[in-house]
């Protein structure tokens, strides 16, 4: 295996906070990149997200190491004019900068792309907003469940008929809209490796939304007609549809009719496939809730290792509904490394997600724990040049955080 990464002499400067922007600094760590977090003084509030009331609760700051690891934070007050220095050199160090400040907030702190592009020709611009750059609600806040999720049209489809609309799991618009990020500052590092020339590169939560839902919403631009919202007991088709096993487990089961004769038979039922109600494709769609509650009594008398075995065993397309409890025992995960180990996070916490992406022959960086705040900010400062007495005037200014045993 390769034992140089494919992003081993790119630095990043990651001024992102809470989930998207640093997510997508993540995946560039994890292929190699030299990730700087630039946090303010009291430090990103996702660093926290861990006690806040809606996330699972733990003394371990699980979700500020799955989007921080492999990287290193340097605590800085942007709105200091001591700071100003410090900027300008990280830019110019810099191969990628990420940032989602929102505008009016990056014009009073001077980190628009045109404020600072003439100090990197090379920089590629990563830019992350809620709604977009142009049009009448482009200075909204934004996050997933807001942007992602509501607006795109994906939290009024992912429910069943007769029900209002639920709340999603958090942070999966955020992660989603992170490889949609990564993927562009990819692409702008190809057209530097091509041109010599950086880039502005830019996607937003909305985007990334309508992107997961275009499926739909093109059906919507091309004036389609939409079939009812799902439910269970009268679907659309009994063949794609959640069942329960005897042991409460649910699963999806997507059955294509070359399928259904093999699949009669391996449940004791070859009699349905003489069955008149479900003989021709129309009297089929007249007794789908008959069909759906002949499998409800097939699938209700044997627990989901069974039913694991039978289908798996035809062939036959299925997902068994698994909460992170059991996902996370899943040996699938291992297997292909998407689970993988996190070193000295804390005693409960040993283990990460690694990104969902996999280069063959090249190895991932070992994922390490997430920074103290500021706890680099003197290594940093350092090799960007600063003498031991700037830093240490510029730490009684107050632009930088004190060491961090001062800080504790």
């Amino acid at each position: 295996m390769q034992t140089d990464n494919i992003f081993t002499g790119i630095k990043v400067v990651d001024l992102s906070s809470y989930i998207a922007g640093p997510s997508a600094a993540v995946i560039l760590s994890d292929f190699g990149a030299d990730v700087i977090k630039v946090e303010p003084l009291h430090g990103d509030p996702w660093r926290h997200g861990n006690k806040v009331p809606f996330q699972p609760q733990s003394d371990e700051p699980y979700q500020w190491h799955l989007a921080n690891r492999n990287k290193r934070s340097i605590a800085l007050d942007l709105k200091s004019p001591s700071s100003a220095p410090v900027v300008q050199k990280l830019v110019a160090w810099a191969d990628v900068l990420i940032v989602n400040t929102p505008h009016d907030a990056r014009k009073r702190l001077g980190l628009e792309y045109d404020d600072i592009a003439h100090l990197n020709d090379r920089l590629v611009y990563a830019d992350l907003t809620g709604f977009g750059e142009n049009g009448p609600e482009a200075k909204l806040p934004g996050f997933d469940i807001t942007s992602y999720w509501a607006r795109s049209g994906l939290l009024s489809m992912t429910r069943d008929a007769g029900l209002p609309p639920t709340w999603p799991v958090s942070g999966s618009g955020d992660n989603a809209t992170a490889v949609g990020l990564y993927s562009a500052i990819v692409t702008a590092l190809y057209r530097r490796e091509r041109t010599g020339k950086g880039s502005y590169v830019t996607t937003s939560l909305l985007a990334q939304g309508v992107w997961s839902a275009s499926v739909s919403i093109q059906a919507a631009l091309a004036d389609a007609t939409f079939p009812p919202m799902h439910d269970r007991t009268h679907p659309a088709s009994a063949a794609m549809n959640v069942y329960r096993a005897a042991d409460g487990t649910w699963f999806v089961l997507v059955l294509t009719p070359d399928k259904l004769p093999a699949v009669a038979r391996a449940v004791g039922r070859p009699d349905l496939l003489a069955d008149a109600r479900f003989a021709t494709p129309e009297t089929l769609a007249a007794h789908m809730p008959e069909l759906t509650l002949v499998f409800d009594e097939i699938f209700g008398a044997n627990p989901m290792d069974h039913w694991h075995s039978v289908l798996a065993g035809l062939g036959v397309t299925f997902g068994e509904v698994r909460g992170p409890q059991e996902v996370i025992n899943d040996p699938q995960l291992r297997a292909n490394d998407i689970v993988v180990p996190l070193a000295e996070a804390g005693d409960k916490l040993t283990s990460t997600i690694s990104s969902p992406i996999k280069v063959h022959d090249v190895a991932k960086v070992a994922a390490r724990r997430a920074p103290q705040v500021g706890e680099h900010t003197d290594e940093v400062l350092a090799e960007l040049g600063f003498e031991s007495s700037t830093i240490k005037r510029l730490r009684t200014e107050g632009a930088i955080l004190g060491a961090v045993e001062e800080a504790a």
